[in-house]
């Protein structure tokens, strides 16, 4: 069994704690009880992982009071309350929290998260515009303590993040609550079926599910949602938009790189990974001795033994943090800074994506697209398979597995300006051909907020 994901990442999914708690008893009656009781029970050991946590990213210690419901009370409430787990879900929910901003000047809006990683990104996004704060663990005390003192008048869950507590307390007083962006593996799938007595009445809660595509539609379907419950709308991430203020900062940061030389950009990379793809950049540099590689970390506790690896390898590093320039014998810019990442994607000629050369699942591959890059990855993808699967058949992705064949296709990408600049374009034509999600996804939360 894996370990618990109570707002830490620890584990995978909230299926997987909803198991964990299910498996200690045969009992079927009052299964959110018996969950909740697990919960307070398993407690100390959660504290124990926060500790450990902060050992490694001292913001973990950090505002620990809101993970069990004591936020500060917004100047305004009665608002929008969006949840979204870490960056990715941030970076996803991003536009329809401009668009309300935008639209809706006076609505007040709660963002709320559960790491350091992503309340770093929310803050840079959008600064004093939102009230943001971490969310509470699932447990009913913190739950009802956030929700008393924020008091939402809609709320929007980004993806799969389905807690018992968290939404069933909400839709009890009244509050529509939205799944957005909603994907369902089969393996999740089949988790929730194992405890239906306990996901069942959670997936009812819920006023709406939209839903990323039919087969997660119909998986919804059989874990005990209803069809009228069900929108089908595409995945936001799609509808990824690059100001044009940030077009032009990317290019103002590639001349400092240098215009003329090869620049790729190894993104979100993970434990196990950077050694690979710093292999793979030295096969580079005895074909480009110019290139330059953007290596970003996705934690920030991995920002300095990362550089301690690049330093080991022998190759000469600046670290974006210290806004020192970029020479010409620099080989890697270290990526240590929060909320850059689509701004040093700008500056790349072919994007890397991390947590794929690992069993992570991969990460979001369309940021890189939207920018008009070839994309190369590992074959970890299950995260992101229908888009993975999308970017695969128009030619704008390759999956790769070592130094060796990472090395080779980026050698032959620097070498063939025509090939490189196709490839970047098929990538980007996904990207346009499959938007419209936010559309949708606006439309439902729109009509949540007038219920």
């Amino acid at each position: 069994m894996k370990a618990i994901n109570i707002g830490l990442r620890w584990p995978a999914s909230p299926a997987t704690a909803m198991l964990a708690a299910v498996s200690l008893t045969k009992l079927n009656a009052m299964p959110r009880l018996l969950y909740s009781l697990f919960f307070y029970l398993i407690l100390p050991l959660v504290l124990l992982r926060l500790g450990y946590r902060a050992l490694r990213a001292p913001d973990y210690r950090r505002r620990i009071g809101e993970r069990f419901g004591f936020v500060s009370v917004p100047e305004q409430t009665g608002g929008l309350w969006v949840h979204a787990v870490s960056v990715g879900e941030s970076i996803a929910a991003a536009p329809l929290i401009q668009h309300m901003l935008d639209r809706h000047p006076e609505l007040p809006i709660v963002v709320t998260c559960m790491t350091p990683t992503g309340s770093s990104r929310i803050r840079a996004m959008f600064g004093q515009q939102v009230h943001h704060v971490y969310a509470p663990y699932d447990l009913p005390g913190a739950v009802a303590r956030f929700l008393r003192r924020t008091q939402p008048r809609a709320a929007v869950i980004m993806e799969t993040e389905i807690w018992p507590n968290m939404v069933q307390m909400t839709a009890k007083r009244g509050i529509p609550v939205v799944l957005a962006n909603a994907r369902l593996s089969a393996r999740s799938a089949r988790g929730y079926q194992r405890l239906s007595g306990l996901s069942r009445p959670v997936i009812k809660a819920f006023s709406r599910i939209v839903a990323q595509g039919q087969d997660d539609a119909e998986r919804f379907l059989s874990i005990g949602a209803h069809a009228d419950q069900l929108r089908v709308s595409g995945s936001i991430k799609f509808d990824v938009a690059i100001p044009d203020t940030l077009r032009q900062h990317a290019r103002q940061t590639r001349e400092q790189f240098g215009q003329d030389r090869p620049v790729w950009i190894a993104a979100s990379t993970h434990d196990g990974e950077d050694s690979i793809l710093l292999d793979a950049h030295q096969r580079v540099l005895k074909q480009q001795p110019d290139a330059l590689l953007v290596l970003v970390p996705r934690h920030p506790e991995r920002f300095d033994a990362v550089a301690k690896l690049v330093a080991a390898k022998g190759l000469p590093c600046r670290r974006r943090s210290t806004e020192s320039a970029i020479s010409p014998d620099t080989q890697v810019l270290l990526g240590d800074t929060m909320g850059e990442l689509l701004l040093l994607l700008g500056t790349a000629d072919i994007a890397f994506i991390g947590g794929s050369l690992v069993p992570r699942g991969g990460h979001n591959s369309l940021e890189a697209a939207a920018w008009g890059l070839p994309v190369l990855a590992g074959p970890s993808d299950f995260n992101f398979a229908q888009i993975s699967e999308l970017l695969q058949t128009a030619g704008g992705l390759s999956l790769l597995d070592s130094a060796e064949s990472i090395a080779a296709e980026l050698i032959a990408l620097f070498a063939d300006s025509e090939m490189r600049e196709t490839r970047g374009r098929n990538a980007l034509a996904v990207v346009e051909a499959n938007r419209g999600a936010l559309a949708k996804l606006i439309e439902e939360v729109e009509g949540a907020l007038t219920r």
